[in-house]
């Protein structure tokens, strides 16, 4: 997000050969990180294995998933840098259509190798890497293709000090804010697992439904962050200013929207993933869900959140609170009673957009 910021804010002004350098460095640097991480995780995997506290009778299972999964942390790393830089000038269309392609593709592969050629976890797995790799490298293919003003030229690849600063100062506290955000969940999903199988099978196709009812908004976000780096590069304040308006009150209703319909068919949406006869596993995704679905207010948040990169603005320590929160309450649960883990997510929410201050640094660029 933060070096597609920075692309957004060159291209609005008109900063083509720079945005081109910062392009190419943007793509080195992030590679890198990729390459290392895609390193540490098999070198680590038992570590892995041992904070998400697996339960011993799928421990094999999960290695086995992960082994093969983590192939596609290249793919993953291909998809997002091609999707945001397409993003970065206005194009939404694309990335989505090679998602959705990708999303088909896994569906059917799925089928064809758990049930056709009996592979399990590892060709479950197998397909998830596969389709990752068709977008990534397809959306990579398209990009220097069809869009000229990012197609890269030899005399593009220079490292600039002035370049690397801009990347640098939208990227650094955006990637150790995500971090952040991503090492709470893996903390959340330690602690739930603890619980054994009936609670990790209900928290997994909560989430599921979870992660679906928020998309949109986090997707808002994202939009958002194109729009505010695009006309901040072109000095448009203006502009800046009535898209907060829009982007606020749009996300505000759909947010409601989805709050009410989660909260009143928790449980029609818990039968789409998990057998009705299943109704321990149910009651606790309900549960878990109606919680979850009465916070979803606060994210609107999230569309503030989506415009930091582009004015350099990065509440590391609100992140860290709301995830140093949400492993608390979980914490408060190992004592016996699985009824507090479901208060996580809302708690998240709740943390996130009480101690955000989004509102007041924004009009930073309002007044």
């Amino acid at each position: 997000m933060g070096s597609g910021a920075a692309i957004s804010m060159l291209y609005g002004s008109g900063e083509k050969k720079k945005m081109r350098q910062s392009i190419f460095m943007a793509f080195c640097l992030i590679g890198a990180i990729a390459l290392v991480i895609n390193i540490l995780v098999y070198l680590g995997m038992d570590g892995i294995l041992w904070i998400l506290r697996v339960p011993a009778s799928i421990k094999g299972l999960m290695k086995d998933y992960l082994w093969v999964i983590f192939l596609g942390i290249l793919a993953t790393f291909l998809y997002n840098y091609f999707a945001n830089l397409l993003r970065a000038i206005g194009n939404s269309m694309v990335p989505l259509l090679f998602l959705a392609v990708s999303s088909v593709l896994n569906i059917i592969l799925d089928l064809l190798f758990v049930l056709k050629f009996h592979w399990g976890v590892g060709g479950a797995a197998g397909a998830t890497v596969f389709s990752q790799y068709v977008s990534g490298i397809g959306i990579c293919i398209y990009a220097y293709a069809k869009v000229k003003d990012i197609r890269i030229a030899k005399q593009d690849m220079k490292w600039r000090k002035e370049n690397l600063s801009l990347i640098l100062n939208l990227s650094v506290m955006t990637s150790l804010q995500q971090s952040i955000m991503n090492f709470g969940i893996l903390m959340v999903q330690g602690l739930v697992n603890s619980f054994g199988t009936v609670i990790m099978a209900a928290f997994a196709a909560a989430v599921k439904i979870d992660s679906f009812a928020y998309m949109p908004v986090q997707d808002f976000g994202n939009a958002f962050s194109t729009y505010v780096a695009q006309n901040y590069g072109a000095n448009e304040k203006k502009r800046i200013k009535d898209g907060i308006k829009s982007a606020v009150i749009m996300s505000m209703v759909f947010c409601v929207f989805v709050s009410l319909l989660v909260s009143i068919f928790a449980k029609p949406l818990m039968q789409i993933f998990i057998d009705s006869g299943e109704t321990q596993i149910i009651a606790v995704g309900v549960h878990y869900l109606r919680i979850e679905g009465a916070c979803y207010v606060v994210l609107v948040v999230w569309i503030l959140q989506g415009g930091e990169p582009a004015i350099d603005v990065c509440d590391l320590d609100d992140c860290f609170a709301w995830h140093t929160s949400s492993a608390g309450l979980c914490i408060v649960s190992d004592s016996g009673d699985w009824g507090y883990w479901d208060l996580d997510g809302g708690a998240d929410w709740v943390v996130f957009g009480g101690c955000d201050r989004n509102l007041l640094l924004f009009s930073e660029i309002l007044i």
